[in-house]
């Protein structure tokens, strides 16, 4: 028998979006604003993504705004989706996120991913004194894991960290982290949201070279897309425009902050960059709640996940709040 929506948990991927004309400083507020409604509507996690020299993302220095955020918050899970660990060395991370960890207990996710969030030359200043690479990935994730875990044999701690066990979770938008997520036994969140391709070879990969751990006894699934939901299918059509136009900045490299929606695309994209935007955006579900419960139970039926995280990028904060408050009445509610 197949899931419904209503069995499952629903989550909040934010990359604290720079909206045309505002600064990160407003960003930050408006997750934090964005973070306290969708924990009233009974989201169970609001994770955060690593990106770095992009004029319309803010959510660079990640576990600082995991602080903020859960600070702010009293019981949703805040977390990465992810900290891009070859970025950084993996002690640093385990200490980061031990130190959260320690001042939100059991609140805390570390979503781990491969690709560094950013162009090679900027990727090369952010590791300019380290000689990793993500070659080193898989060994990268066990060392940090074994921070985390109780004290061993280790000369080197992490302090906080060490014994706190914080939930591990290895992300991806291919089959290479799905296999290692089954393989290490860890939890997994497919980024079908901009990397459609791979999905169900993934899932499919993760599932069957699953092999139980002290963190997860059973595989656990989480797939991510994009969801903008309004009273109206042409309300939520006006509205994805600035999504579109955001995904249109990525194909042609020219990035900008979100803009405000308009009332058609006609003009704004040629033939083949609409192809485009909507290949890479396959799973991104618009329109009235109806027509959005349809989408997704369609997309559970078809993937059997575990749980839904919905990323959202609307221009005025109100009115994504209010999408996400159509999404949270299809799922199970957390709290």
């Amino acid at each position: 028998m197949s899931k419904r929506l209503a069995d499952i948990p629903v989550s909040v991927l934010d990359l604290a979006p720079v909206v045309e004309g505002e600064t990160p400083a407003d960003a930050f507020r408006k997750s934090l604003e964005l973070a306290r409604a969708v924990e009233s509507f009974g989201y169970l996690r609001h994770w955060f993504a690593e990106h770095h020299n992009m004029e319309n993302i803010a959510s660079s220095a990640t576990a600082v705004l995991i602080g903020y955020v859960a600070g702010g918050t009293s019981r949703i899970r805040v977390g990465s989706g992810g900290v891009m660990l070859p970025n950084h060395a993996p002690l640093v991370i385990a200490e980061q996120f031990g130190t959260l960890e320690s001042l939100y207990p059991g609140r805390i996710d570390l979503g781990l991913g491969r690709a560094p969030g950013t162009d090679p030359i900027t990727s090369r200043a952010l590791r300019r004194n380290l000689n990793g690479s993500v070659d080193d990935f898989p060994n990268d994730v066990i060392e940090l894991r074994n921070y985390l875990a109780p004290r061993g044999s280790a000369r080197i701690r992490a302090i906080p960290g060490e014994g706190l066990q914080v939930p591990i979770w290895l992300l991806g938008s291919s089959t290479y982290s799905a296999q290692l997520a089954g393989r290490l036994g860890m939890p997994f969140a497919f980024a079908s949201h901009f990397a459609p391709t791979h999905l169900y070879n993934a899932l499919n990969m993760y599932r069957e070279r699953f092999t139980p751990s002290a963190q997860q006894q059973a595989p656990y699934v989480l797939a991510c897309v994009n969801v903008i939901a309004a009273d109206t299918d042409s309300e939520a059509q006006r509205l994805a425009t600035s999504f579109y136009r955001l995904a249109l900045g990525i194909i042609r490299d020219a990035r900008k902050p979100l803009q405000p929606p308009v009332d058609s695309m006609e003009g704004l994209w040629e033939e083949y960059e609409e192809a485009a935007v909507l290949q890479m955006m396959k799973y991104t579900f618009v329109g009235s709640p109806e027509t959005v419960k349809a989408g997704l139970q369609s997309f559970l039926d078809d993937t059997d996940v575990d749980e839904i995280m919905v990323a959202s990028h609307i221009y005025d904060n109100a009115t994504k709040i209010r999408s996400y408050e159509i999404v949270s009445s299809f799922f199970k509610r957390q709290g």
